[in-house]
């Protein structure tokens, strides 16, 4: 029997993947469209982001506790399907919804945030399973068309806006949802990998332990990861505009755009030229800390920004990489582990932003912040955004330090095997 040709297939993980980016990126531009067309408050705006992750959270976890149960190779051909219904759900506001738009917003957002959580759980685990002689840098290439796609959705999205105006914005969605098709079409084209199960490790063995303590602090290292990733990611746009005063549009493209472009070249750097991913999770935690530092510290605003956007590049390989490390490490950990981790990342991206909304409001109307505010010269709120991000900091250090026992307990593993005769 020949072997199959996985070419398609990865092509059509990578389409999916990359599909990805706008459903997380472009509904949040056009909050304060919304708001002027709609009526819709501040409030609910913000529960349409609490949505997207608790449905994705809510998929993770349901893999995590049953994932060999379901039919995993349908679900993944289904799944851009699922993602285009929630974008065409988006355009057909006006349409359908035109005296609710806020059920329509909400409705279409739970059908791509499934499609966006089985995509996590599984797109990485078919990547894995497909044969390669360059596994890694297959992982590495597939997070990097995330970003990308982040970036190419921030600059069409502002042209589209521009040319067109924000109140034809559901003409976009439209358009959006061409390209979720074209990968239903590729999936069902191409063969699927075996996506097999965890090995099987007898309860209690030392073999055992070890796998659910590398897993546990692949778990902990993705969490801190994501963290580091999105406390930046969803803050850069408001900061650039707090720092520079410059126009929201040219801030988008400066600062999300320009993120999420060092986001993706370093996970094509990695693709191409990486190897050893735990001293890279290390360095990327570490740099990520002290590009928080500056930004929370530096007097300047261009080398604040600079920062910001630098940040980018450290924390590019920090949610791929652990995977990769998860996968090198303990071979065959099964969809479900893939599952858990996402859970883990997923929970990482919607608990830092919120965290740090939270410490802004608090630490803009203290009084502390006026005084320091006085002593500097800069608004309170500034001040707030500062204290943010000095607070956010400790994500990746923290992270560091889950990567060190990482790799101690791997590193005494492998020469448990080695003195094996």
């Amino acid at each position: 029997m020949s072997t199959p040709n996985f070419k398609l297939t990865k092509f059509a993980c990578y389409t999916a993947y990359f599909t990805m980016s706008s459903i997380f990126c472009v509904p949040p531009l056009l909050f304060s469209t919304f708001r002027e067309m709609y009526g819709v408050s501040y409030t609910l705006l913000g529960t349409l982001v609490l949505i997207n992750f608790c449905t994705q959270l809510g998929v993770d976890l349901l893999f995590t506790a049953f994932g060999k149960h379901f039919p995993i190779r349908w679900i993944v051909r289904m799944m851009p399907l699922i993602t285009a219904c929630g974008l065409l759900t988006y355009a057909l506001v006006p349409t359908l919804f035109p005296q609710n738009a806020y059920f329509g917003l909400a409705l279409g957002t739970v059908i791509f945030s499934v499609s966006a959580g089985l995509s996590e759980v599984l797109l990485s685990p078919t990547i894995a399973a497909i044969p390669s002689d360059t596994p890694q840098r297959d992982m590495s290439l597939l997070h990097s068309l995330y970003a990308f796609g982040v970036l190419t959705m921030v600059i069409l999205s502002t042209v589209f806006f521009r040319m067109f105006g924000t109140e034809h914005w559901a003409y976009l969605f439209g358009f959006l949802a061409l390209l979720p098709l074209a990968a239903a079409v590729f999936f069902m084209l191409s063969p699927m990998p075996e996506l097999g199960e965890a090995t099987s490790v007898r309860s209690g063995s030392r073999e055992f332990v070890g796998r659910a303590k590398g897993i546990t602090l692949c778990v902990l290292c993705i969490f801190f990861g994501s963290c580091a990733e999105n406390a930046m990611g969803n803050w850069i746009s408001t900061y650039a505009e707090q720092l520079l005063g410059i126009d929201k549009a040219v801030g988008d493209i400066l600062g999300v755009a320009m993120f999420a472009l060092l986001l993706g070249l370093a996970r094509i750097g990695y693709a191409r030229f990486g190897k050893n991913i735990s001293r890279v999770l290390l360095v990327g935690m570490l740099g990520a800390a002290a590009c928080y530092l500056v930004v929370a510290l530096s007097s300047n605003a261009l080398p604040a920004f600079l920062a910001c956007v630098l940040t980018g590049l450290f924390v590019s390989m920090l949610w791929p990489g652990t995977l990769i490390m998860m996968e090198e490490k303990i071979p065959h950990a099964g969809v479900t582990a893939f599952a858990l981790m996402a859970a883990s990342g997923d929970l990482g991206a919607s608990v830092a932003p919120q965290l740090v909304g939270v410490l802004i409001d608090r630490v803009s109307v203290s009084s502390l912040a006026g005084r320091i505010g006085e002593k500097f010269n800069i608004a309170a709120e500034e001040v707030g955004l500062r204290a943010g991000m000095l607070v956010s900091a400790l994500f990746p250090l923290i992270g560091a330090g889950v990567v060190l026992i990482a790799m101690r307990l791997f590193g005494k593993r492998k020469r448990k095997q080695n003195e094996i005769p």
